[in-house]
């Protein structure tokens, strides 16, 4: 992931040299081939074509001319289609590396990169060594840890301790916010809320991040002043899983008319990526097995009952749209299965 991040190839067992098109720093490398994601290549119009057919799969294609990262970008990129809008003729291409794409695919995801790569260009630089296999033993969840801990006094209440926890398998920190004072005897209020930095901190309107996470405190404390707790679980999830720069991409081609699930989609991202098992083990850290959850979303509640986290009751999290927001609410309730109450 963080070669993928510098822009240095990968070489994956088994598979050919892989080049990340978006942050690649070999200015002269070239390719015949490239690897996309299944959803750009339907906005390519190569759906139709054989070896581009199998719905969620990554798709090899060879155009009539070789790629150089100039030509490749306006291809990866969804988000410049309107500012380049005549692409092709492509072709895609069988592969034979089926195992080693879909692994190349979900490690540009956790990198935060467009899912688009050059195959075994020229002139790409020594490649980083990667198994597909590494990724499926790639675990967050297991090797998590609780860091540190000190209290914190917060505006919806002094009575606050938070929480950080570490994994040696990856860089995000997560945090928790206990509000009130812990008992194992009564199940605390608790809010999954996933990292929204254009919602938490600069007051976006286009979703409803902010709010949520305001109104939440604000209810552990009064769980707080009636002698319960809560616990605000914080995770560096941002965009869904997706990550800030991906988000910023989708709230581009939402600026054209797409929504939110159509956006990520376009990017060959999907529309939910986050771990909601490394919230189970956090609250499993804390001691908190039993809970009551804060949420409008049903994923929630069933991601966390399979990792053995009880459910004793799902406490509704809703508050007032705006129009610039309506429509992702709207989106959340009719694609994505939240809950009106």
């Amino acid at each position: 992931m963080d070669a993928l991040r510098h822009g240095w190839p990968i070489a994956l067992d088994g598979g050919p040299l892989l080049l990340p098109v978006e942050t690649a720093i070999a200015a002269h490398a070239s390719s015949s081939q490239m690897l996309i994601s299944s959803a750009r290549a339907a906005t390519l119009k190569l759906a139709n074509q054989r070896d581009a057919a199998e719905p969620h799969a990554p798709v090899l294609i060879r155009g009539a001319e070789a790629f150089d990262l100039r030509t490749a970008l306006p291809i990866a990129d969804p988000a410049l289609d309107l500012s380049s809008p005549l692409k092709g003729p492509f072709k895609a291409d069988p592969i034979a590396w089926h195992e080693q794409a879909l692994a190349a695919m979900e490690l540009a995801r956790i990198a935060g990169i467009l899912p688009a790569f050059l195959v075994d260009p020229a002139e790409a630089g020594e490649a980083e060594s990667v198994s597909a296999s590494d990724l499926s033993e790639w675990s967050e969840t297991a090797r998590l840890s609780i860091a540190t801990r000190a209290k914190l006094p917060v505006s919806a209440s002094d009575n606050a301790q938070i929480i950080a926890f570490r994994s040696a398998d990856d860089m995000r920190e997560h945090v928790a916010l206990v509000i009130g004072k812990q008992s194992s005897e009564q199940q605390p209020l608790v809010r999954l809320h996933s990292e929204c930095l254009t919602g938490d901190i600069l007051g976006s309107l286009k979703c409803d991040c902010g709010p949520q996470l305001d109104a939440a405190l604000h209810a552990m404390a009064g769980e707080s002043e009636k002698g319960g707790w809560g616990i605000l679980l914080y995770m560096r999830q941002e965009g869904r899983g997706i990550g800030l720069v991906n988000k910023l991409r989708a709230y581009q081609l939402q600026d054209q008319g797409f929504d939110t699930v159509d956006a990520n989609q376009r990017l060959g991202l999907p529309d939910e990526a986050r771990d909601f098992p490394v919230a189970a083990r956090m609250l499993e850290l804390i001691g908190a097995k039993s809970i009551r959850l804060m949420t409008n979303n049903p994923e929630k509640v069933s991601a966390l009952e399979k990792a053995g986290i009880v459910i004793e009751e799902r406490v509704a999290h809703q508050l007032p749209d705006n129009p610039h927001n309506r429509r992702y609410l709207a989106t959340k309730r009719d694609r994505s299965g939240h809950l009106l109450i």
